[in-house]
């Protein structure tokens, strides 16, 4: 029945979500930050053109790079830097001392959001980036400017070292168009198409700014819709808890402590047809139970088999968390008690209070008397004397799972002794 309950109520969140028409945007539990600044330094190497018999050093210092950030969201950004390269003769090189300039504008992908690097790690980030800029070579022993276009595209990975700073590494490949002169500025070429190859790569840092606590790098973004599934299936499957196992839900349960294998109605309820206040399977077990032993053990009265029932702690009167006052659905175990108390007019009874264990144990144990003083002044008002109630506080009841919502639940509770 749960099953087919859980599969209707998945169809029917499945088919509302698919009834809506306008699309909601990505959302997190939290505001982002969008903005960082990116500085880095390393080495290069110019691939083509070089002059015959000249050549850097494999790598070669020094590069800077200097970029600022924006991202739309945790996958997809725009970047805009700025970067400096120096080329010089090394070893048998014929001497030469260039340098390089550039400004580009790139497009940013958060690789390791994409790939769900999240699954696995928070550490750990890739960046892919690409883009179109403006370049210019100029040769320090000469008048030489060569201005050109360039495109350019790189992979960064990322380390997490807090909420504001990353350590990257870069590798980064550009193509120049259009270059007039080669890397030594010793020559100059005939075709200038999209010969100029120069690799750099880098370590640096990342500063992330804004005033929230994390950056678009490292957030995980949640569709809202999935988002709102997610909570309406929780909310089922809490609603279809069945804590005492009868087979009617908790939220429709009116009697949410029912002895376990009695039988019970429509509203979680135990059959008790001669209103006895004791349910009619249980009565019916023990009274085949014990009603029939003749020898050693004579039969047992009605009265003793509710004084063991009682005894036995199958009834009591339940409490919400942190409440010294009884739920409404189960001031059942008090009546019960008073119509035991005045049928059996020498009775006493001891009111025994029990709390969870959640808490410090010295608030518990008076919160266990507080619970039964209060089942003791109900008594009381039922004009029962004063002479047949002994309070009880047990304190904490460490019978059950402390983690376990549900079973503390049963802890939190009342029971009762007569003698």
């Amino acid at each position: 029945m749960k099953k087919l309950i859980l599969t209707l109520a998945f169809a029917s969140a499945f088919s509302t979500v698919s009834a809506q028409t306008t699309p909601e945007k990505m959302t997190t539990n939290e505001e982002y930050n969008k903005w960082s600044i990116e500085v880095a330094g390393g080495v290069n190497k110019p691939q083509r053109p070089l002059t015959s018999g000249y050549f850097t050093s494999t790598p070669s210092p020094y590069v800077i790079d200097l970029g600022v950030r924006y991202m739309f969201n945790n996958k997809f950004g725009l970047k805009a830097d700025v970067g400096y390269n120096s080329f010089e003769g090394k070893n048998n090189s014929a001497d030469f001392d260039t340098k390089y300039y550039r400004v580009d504008l790139q497009a940013v992908a958060n690789l390791g959001r994409i790939m769900n690097f999240e699954t696995w790690t928070n550490t750990i980030g890739l960046v892919g980036h690409a883009g179109f800029g403006l370049a210019q070579l100029e040769d320090e022993n000469s008048s030489l400017k060569d201005r050109m276009g360039n495109f350019m595209a790189g992979i960064t990975g990322q380390i997490r070292l807090s909420d504001r700073i990353a350590l990257t590494g870069d590798f980064t490949t550009i193509l120049n168009a259009d270059q007039n002169a080669n890397f030594d500025g010793a020559a100059t070429r005939a075709s200038r198409g999209f010969q100029g190859i120069l690799f750099n790569g880098t370590v640096g840092v990342t500063v992330y700014l804004g005033k929230n606590a994390k950056h678009a790098d490292w957030v995980t973004l949640v569709d809202k819709d999935v988002m709102n599934l997610t909570n309406r299936v929780d909310s089922l499957e809490t609603m279809l808890v069945d804590s005492d196992q009868d087979g009617v839900a908790d939220y429709l349960d009116l009697e949410p402590n029912t002895v376990s294998g009695v039988m019970v109605d429509s509203k979680g309820r135990a059959i008790d047809l001669n209103n006895n206040n004791v349910p009619d399977e249980l009565e019916s077990y023990l009274l085949k139970t014990y009603g029939s032993k003749t020898d050693n053990n004579p039969a047992l009265s009605n009265n003793e088999l509710i004084s063991k029932l009682i005894n036995g702690g199958y009834v009591a009167t339940y409490f919400d968390f942190n409440k010294s006052t009884p739920t409404n659905v189960s001031t059942e175990g008090i009546d019960f008690i008073l119509t035991y108390l005045r049928n059996n007019p020498s009775a006493s009874v001891d009111i025994i209070g029990h709390a969870d264990e959640i808490g410090r144990t010295a608030y518990n144990d008076k919160l266990s008397n507080a619970r039964a003083q209060k089942v003791k002044s109900i008594l009381l008002k039922a004009k029962v004397d004063a002479s047949r109630l002994n309070v009880v506080a047990a304190g904490e009841d460490n019978s059950v799972e402390k983690d376990s919502e549900l079973a503390r639940k049963l802890v939190r509770r009342v029971t009762f002794r007569v003698k």
